[in-house]
């Protein structure tokens, strides 16, 4: 990778070859992670989001844009966009999670011209902004840190659950046929909620975070991994509250087709971290490698162009609908 410049103070390849990503395991399993998540996700069922829909003032050739809102789990009032085809049906629909630099508007370069992509802001971030969480991700990523159950990246999770749920409620006749698309916070996210949603029928994952926890805590890197590292050098207990929330672990129980885009090179989400989540998945995977994650370069938009050629295959945009697919389990 040194044909990257960069005026990073550390490598953000870290050493690892191909080969090397590819043999990251993810660490151990802490005792009563499936029932610990299980759990979040049969109360996030039972949640009403009641979406709705109003005209949100955004324009683009083909795609009617609306401005959503819905509740998740403690009252919390999610907003964000739902995007439907102007004309011809709807044959499938995607739940798509934003980065940790937040989203202004929802990304148009998607895969699928038949589908309904409903883009949730996260709690605590853009749209869904609310004191006392911080909408900036170093401090937003340290909200209630210290305390397992009531982590904020928990709660992101069961705002993805729940806008499943909002999802089937405005298009229920897309049962069996959502998919999820989750870039690096929106990736982790991901990683976390899919092995215990049946509803969602294959993910993709680009530059996911939240991999391989003890490998976050060590590595150099930027942003909210940066935070956490400094939190965690004054308060060491809290490796016991990431160990629930991390995405390798979580992605061994992954049972969906799951396409992952990875980067060799990432200064803000180590590879090492986004090859473990990949590694461990145990269904039917695909791989994109990216040369660099969170960095541009000269071949970014070119790499772009050809992971949305392959994401249109994989979730196969050209075909009537989403083939049956796998239904995952609980067990590893």
């Amino acid at each position: 990778m040194s044909n990257l410049q960069h005026d990073f103070a550390f490598d953000p390849s870290y050493g690892y070859d191909r080969e090397g990503l590819l043999a990251v395991e993810p660490p151990p399993e802490p005792t009563g992670f499936a029932a610990f998540w299980t759990a979040r996700y049969e109360m996030a069922l039972r949640i009403n989001p009641r979406p709705v829909l109003s005209p949100s003032g955004l324009t683009r050739a083909g795609i009617r844009i609306y401005d959503l809102d819905y509740g998740s789990t403690d009252g919390f009032p999610i907003h964000g966009w739902l995007l439907e085809p102007e004309g011809g049906p709807i044959r499938r629909g995607f739940v798509v999670g934003h980065g940790y630099g937040g989203i202004e508007q929802p990304d148009f370069a998607l895969p699928c011209a038949d589908a309904v992509y409903l883009v949730p802001c996260f709690r605590g971030l853009c749209r869904s902004a609310r004191p006392p969480i911080s909408s900036d991700p170093y401090w937003h990523v340290l909200h209630d840190i210290h305390l397992r159950d009531r982590y904020i990246l928990g709660g992101c999770v069961e705002d993805l659950w729940i806008g499943v749920s909002a999802l089937l409620q405005l298009h229920p006749q897309l049962r069996g046929r959502i998919g999820y698309m989750g870039i690096s916070f929106g990736g982790g996210i991901g990683a976390l909620a899919l092995p215990w949603d049946s509803r969602i029928a294959r993910g993709h994952l680009n530059v996911p975070t939240f991999g391989h926890q003890p490998l976050r805590l060590q590595l150099p890197t930027t942003g909210s991994g940066a935070s956490v590292q400094a939190f965690a050098r004054r308060h060491v207990h809290v490796a016991e509250t990431l160990a629930y929330y991390d995405a390798a672990v979580a992605a061994r129980y992954i049972r969906q087709p799951m396409h992952l885009a990875l980067a060799r090179f990432d200064p803000a989400v180590a590879p090492p971290g986004q090859f473990a989540v990949y590694n461990a998945l145990p269904g039917p995977k695909e791989l994109f490698v990216l040369t660099a994650g969170h960095f541009e370069h000269p071949g970014s938009a070119a790499e772009d162009r050809e992971l949305l050629s392959e994401l249109r295959g994989f979730f196969s945009c050209d075909e009537p609908r989403i083939p049956p697919l796998v239904q995952p389990a609980l067990g590893p």
